[in-house]
């Protein structure tokens, strides 16, 4: 996708209304840390467009960038182990919550794991819900840049055992250092929105 337009279109914290939008959304979730900014930001061609934080935890609202005035991609905020208080950590789940139950315009969620470890029990118990919400996630496998060329495979079978995928639930592994998996997650994106017109 060739990016002209791109703004931060909106903001929500965990008390804002979701937005009414017209435009298909798709969603990136993942825990702290596991480089959804830096691939928000890959997707976009921009550096630092989508903060990114060395902090986890740092993205606390649900932030909706408008990319060529077509469609939304849609950052949540990031779970599990962020230095905030179990109340806040109770707040942003409902938050997420919210937005997957709440959105008419949801075509897609890419879950994010870090695919140097194994999948920890916050991301298992994201995927399961996020499959109990009736969306089948597609799983981004992050810091592919950290790892040998000979690892790949292992830890792509790590990842797909350790979160008991659906059969034929699509993984790509992603580097925002080198950029490669950018244009299969786009294409995947330009599926799910074409799929979604056809069928209107």
């Amino acid at each position: 996708m060739v990016i002209k337009n791109l703004e931060l279109e909106t903001v929500c914290g965990i008390t804002s209304k979701l937005p009414d939008n017209e435009l298909p959304e798709i969603a990136f979730a993942g825990k702290s840390n596991v480089g959804k900014s830096s691939l928000i930001n890959a997707l976009m061609n921009r550096k630092s467009f989508a903060r990114t934080s060395a902090t986890p935890g740092k993205t606390q609202t649900i932030n909706f960038y408008n990319i060529n005035k077509e469609l939304y991609l849609v950052d949540l905020p990031g779970y599990g182990y962020a230095k905030v208080s179990p109340k806040e950590k109770e707040q942003w789940g409902k938050l997420i919550e919210r937005y997957l139950h709440g959105s008419k315009q949801l075509r897609a969620v890419f879950l994010l794991i870090d695919m140097r470890h194994a999948p920890s029990a916050n991301d298992k118990m994201m995927y399961d819900w996020v499959v109990s919400q009736g969306y089948n996630p597609i799983i981004i496998a992050t810091k592919l840049d950290k790892l040998k060329r000979s690892q790949i495979q292992k830890n792509v079978k790590i990842v797909k055992d350790g979160l008991g995928l659906i059969p034929g639930t699509k993984v790509i592994p992603f580097s925002a250092v080198t950029k490669q998996g950018r244009d299969e997650i786009w294409k995947l994106v330009e599926e799910n929105l074409l799929g979604e017109m056809e069928g209107e």
